[in-house]
C-alpha cells in the first residue's frame, strides 16, 4: 500500500473517487457535500491531493483547500474504499495530508469538518481540537459547497453558526500534545446525538 502527494497520472481514478464518496454517503445515511470527477482531477493536477493505492487499485483519497488568502486550510473529501477499511487506512491518509498541509502552507489553520466519529477520533489523535464554526474561514465560497448536503437546511437556520457536522481545528501555533489529552468518544458521541435530536426535531415541525 502507498499514500502519496497526486500527480497528473492519478486523474484516471476522479470517476472512481467521487463514485465511493457518494456510496459512502448513502450507506452511512449521513450528509455529505458532493464532489465531481472535474474538480477531483483539478486537485489531483495541482497537487492538492494525496491518494492511497495497492498497486493500481484505488484505495483512498483526501484533498486540500485553502481560504482567506490561504491563511486556512481545509483536508476534505477524505475516503477509504469499502475493500480497504477496516484497516487503519483513513488514519495513514489523514497524517499525510495534515504533514503535506503543514508544508506547503506553514502559517496556516488546518480545519475540517465532519459527521463521522471515526474521523472525529483521527483528527483528536493527530491534534486537531474541536471549535465553534465562528472559529474557521468566512469565506462564502467554503461554505457554499455544503449545498449540496441534504443538512444544509440546518447550516442555513443557525445562520451557519453550526450544524450536525463538527468543526476540528488545527493551529501549528497552539497545537496541544496528544499524549497530555485522551479521546472522549462519549463525549462527542452525545454531543452528535444531541445536535441531531435538536436540529432534526426542528426539521420535521
Amino acid at each position: 500500500m502507498k499514500v502519496v502527494i497526486a500527480n497528473i497520472s492519478h486523474i484516471k481514478y476522479a470517476e472512481i473517487i467521487c463514485d465511493t464518496i457518494k456510496e459512502s454517503a448513502k450507506v452511512r445515511g449521513t450528509g455529505i457535500a458532493e464532489r465531481t470527477p472535474e474538480y477531483v482531477s483539478k486537485k489531483i493536477s495541482t497537487g492538492d491531493a494525496i491518494i492511497a493505492l495497492e498497486n493500481d487499485k484505488f484505495a483512498g483519497f483526501c484533498y486540500i483547500e485553502t481560504w482567506d488568502n490561504k491563511s486556512f486550510v481545509v483536508n476534505s473529501g477524505l475516503i477509504v474504499h469499502p475493500d480497504f477499511r477496516n484497516q487503519g487506512l483513513a488514519k495513514k491518509i489523514k497524517t499525510k495530508i495534515l504533514e503535506y498541509s503543514k508544508e506547503k502552507y506553514p502559517e496556516a489553520k488546518i480545519f475540517g469538518i465532519t459527521t463521522g466519529l471515526a474521523v472525529l477520533k483521527i483528527n483528536y489523535e493527530l491534534g486537531y481540537q474541536p471549535v465553534t464554526f465562528s472559529e474557521l474561514t468566512t469565506d462564502e465560497a467554503f461554505w457554499n459547497g455544503c449545498k449540496t448536503c441534504k443538512n444544509y437546511d440546518v447550516l442555513l437556520r443557525t445562520e451557519k453558526k453550526m450544524c450536525l457536522c463538527t468543526g476540528m481545528l488545527y493551529d501549528p501555533k497552539h497545537v496541544k500534545l496528544v499524549k497530555e489529552h485522551k479521546y472522549n468518544s462519549k463525549t462527542l458521541n452525545r454531543l452528535k446525538r444531541i445536535k441531531q435530536a435538536l436540529f432534526l426535531k426542528k426539521k420535521t415541525k
